[in-house]
Parts: C-alpha cells; sequence; structure tokens
C-alpha cells in the first residue's frame, strides 16, 4: 500500500512526547514547531512551541492505523467524512519551508474552496497548486486547503525586495 500522510491528535501538550514515540517505532512523524521571541525578565528569549496544537502528522499505511491509535498520549486520528483525514504532501513541505525559513509564524481557520481563483486585491496574489501564497505588504501568507489553516509570516521590511521565494519548486521574485 501506498503511505499518506495523516493527522494524530494527542493529548494537551503531549504532542512533543508522541513525535519522540513515533520516532523510536521507525514510523515518519512531523510536528511542526513555530519559534517565536518572548520578552523575560528583561531579556529576549527564542522558545518553540508546537505550531498546531495537539497536532502530530504520520506517513505511514493505512494498516498502521491501529498501531498509531494505540500509543501512549494519543487520542485518535483527526477524521473527515468518517474516514481518516489525509494531507497532501505538498502541504507538508510547505509547513516544513515556512517553519524552517520564518519565525513569528501564526495561524488562521480559513474556509477556502481550494478551486477558487487568485484575485488581485490590493497587491500581489499567485494562485500555486490549488493554494493561495499572498504577498501583501510584509506578511506572506500560505493556504493549508486540506487542514482548514492559512500560515501567516511576517517577513523582515529589507528582505522582501528582490526576495526569491521557492515553494512547491517555483520560484517568485518579489519586486
Amino acid at each position: 500500500m501506498q503511505k499518506s500522510w495523516y493527522i494524530v491528535y494527542t493529548k494537551a501538550k503531549c504532542e512533543k512526547k508522541v513525535a519522540i514515540l513515533l520516532t523510536k517505532r521507525k514510523i515518519e512523524n512531523f510536528c511542526p514547531f513555530a519559534s517565536k521571541q518572548i520578552n523575560h525578565l528583561r531579556k529576549n528569549k527564542l522558545i518553540h512551541e508546537p505550531l498546531f496544537s495537539s497536532y502530530v502528522f504520520v506517513n505511514i499505511d493505512e494498516n498502521d492505523i491501529p498501531l498509531v491509535k494505540k500509543l501512549e498520549n494519543v487520542v485518535n486520528l483527526v477524521y473527515w467524512k468518517g474516514m481518516p483525514a489525509k494531507i497532501k504532501n505538498e502541504e507538508i513541505e510547505d509547513i516544513k519551508y515556512f517553519t524552517n525559513n520564518y519565525q513569528g509564524i501564526k495561524l488562521e481557520r480559513t474556509n477556502v474552496n481550494t478551486y477558487d481563483e487568485a484575485k488581485m486585491i490590493n497587491g500581489p496574489s499567485y494562485k500555486m497548486d490549488g493554494k493561495l501564497l499572498v504577498i501583501k505588504n510584509r506578511f506572506l501568507k500560505v493556504n493549508l486547503p486540506s487542514l482548514g489553516f492559512t500560515m501567516i509570516a511576517e517577513m523582515e521590511s529589507e528582505s522582501i525586495i528582490g526576495r526569491e521565494i521557492i515553494l512547491d519548486n517555483k520560484e517568485m521574485l518579489l519586486q
């Protein structure tokens, strides 16, 4: 069978524990962490928090689902229309790119139809393989339709002009 990405729903604050346990069992997984700076006792401190609270992504065969459900701190898989929700590999790659290259990532719930065309609204926006990539002012937004979220990252103002962004092997030069 072909492997697919699924969402494992974990107990609160147990994402890292579940990811470690999955890795020990040699199950491919991905728990995205977002970095953000906070001011703690008059010092700037960089902290890493799970981007999706209580979610860990696993790349498994459908036959391995019962094995994953039995693991400690796993509540269940996330279901959509009675079936375990599958996440596109491209969306996992986009999340990896975003978490590796940007800090202060925020999530926003969306109800975007993946077949809608991008429209110019006070700035550039692009249609990319069912995702809507919007670069407006200093914000970069990428839609994740199978998750129902949009990732938003603020880019440094100096790095916007002349910056080349690569998502899904498509390059864009921002002007």
